[in-house]
């Protein structure tokens, strides 16, 4: 018996390690902060919802829709549109139940199209992309995506499409699986490939987020909050990435990514690295190509400017974890906030007390392309 008991014993600190070493860990990362280009008082609460946020798209005529996110194990609506200060499914609730797993990004293209990426509980289901036409409500797509795209322990969150309607982008974090990758998903001939599968700027790095005043480590630091690739910005020629725990920014031209002719060694070859960013979860851009990063520890969204400058742009302790952006009409940027530090691995009650949860908007001197 006691040699069964050590067998166990021994088993379970192995186990211990082999966690840590691939789960756990991380360094604190370097604050970028600089002085804010806005003021606080610039930023705009646009609605507050019961259940955390999840991702935000803003349709060209001011339109507001947003997921709640899956981490809060939501039961109910899980994508829904901001109408006359009221928050109301869409499609209709009955719908829902057939069509959402644990839907997250959101997306709005030039046909007002909805298009929506939901990562099958972190591919143990099927990941599955879908389109609505945002003035009917009809489903205009069901693309259930085969395990080659969207393999076991992969979550697909982020989403951005082409400004011609012909590309979709989506991140994989691979929080749990660890090969982060980008998928692209051609909408004309309804195929998807995967790319940059596990490279380096796609993947995380050794750094543990620090969120207000928790860090992000859970089960005694044998499992931290450490994500691949997460926000993505699509502009005319560039898509820019960076992973979550991640200090650069990358990019990589839109026309060699969706080129069938061009092989996975050379899409790798052509990333750029950009410059440094703090710990981000979403990413925009705007028309004059300054992109815009948010900054997770900080409760902060940085710009890039044209010249290469990273600076602060606004700063705020209201909202907890600037989580996705999205450009609306007027050069309105939207930031959802999902303030996961509140969410991830935590009771509903906790969630719930945490509550309500929010989307603001800062008005910016550039417009972008709304939806995205």
């Amino acid at each position: 018996m006691k040699k069964i008991l050590l067998f166990l014993i021994i088993v379970i600190l192995l186990a211990t390690v082999v966690a840590w070493v691939r789960y756990g860990g991380g360094e604190p990362y370097r604050d970028l902060t600089t002085s804010p280009i806005l003021a606080e008082s610039s930023l705009e609460e646009v609605l507050s919802y019961r259940l955390p946020i999840g991702n935000v798209a803003v349709s060209r005529t001011g339109r507001v829709f947003f997921t709640v996110h899956p981490e809060a194990r939501p039961r109910g609506n899980k994508l829904l549109e901001f109408v006359d200060g009221a928050s109301v499914p869409f499609p209709d609730g009955a719908k829902q139940t057939q069509l959402f797993d644990t839907i997250l990004g959101v997306a709005i293209d030039r046909f007002d199209r909805l298009w929506t990426i939901d990562h099958g509980n972190h591919g143990l289901h099927t990941a599955r992309l879908l389109a609505f036409d945002i003035n009917t409500g009809e489903l205009l797509r069901d693309q259930k995506l085969d395990k080659d795209i969207a393999p076991r322990g992969s979550f697909l969150q982020d989403i951005q499409v082409s400004a011609d309607g012909r590309t979709v982008v989506i991140a994989d974090a691979s929080f749990w699986r660890k090969s982060p990758a980008l998928i692209v998903y051609d909408i004309e001939t309804a195929t998807a490939k995967r790319i940059l599968e596990s490279h380096p700027s796609v993947s995380a790095e050794n750094y543990v987020i620090q969120n207000r005043d928790r860090t992000m480590s859970f089960m005694g630091g044998i499992v931290s909050l450490r994500g691949g690739v997460d926000g993505i910005a699509l502009g005319d020629e560039w898509l820019y990435f960076g992973a979550l725990s991640g200090g650069s920014l990358y990019r990589v031209r839109l026309d060699d990514i969706r080129d069938p002719n061009v092989p996975s060694s050379q899409i790798a070859a052509r990333v750029e690295r950009v410059s440094e960013k703090p710990l981000s979860d979403g990413l925009s851009i705007d028309k004059r190509g300054r992109v815009y990063i948010t900054d997770v520890e900080h409760n902060a969204i940085f710009r890039l400017d044209e010249n290469a400058e990273l600076r602060t742009l606004i700063r705020s302790n209201r909202v907890r974890w600037p989580d996705a952006l999205s450009f609306g009409p007027d050069g309105w940027l939207y930031i959802a906030d999902s303030a996961l530090s509140d969410v991830v691995l935590q009771s509903k009650d906790h969630i719930k007390d945490k509550g309500p949860y929010k989307i603001f908007r800062i008005k910016l001197d550039a417009e972008g392309t709304p939806g995205q």
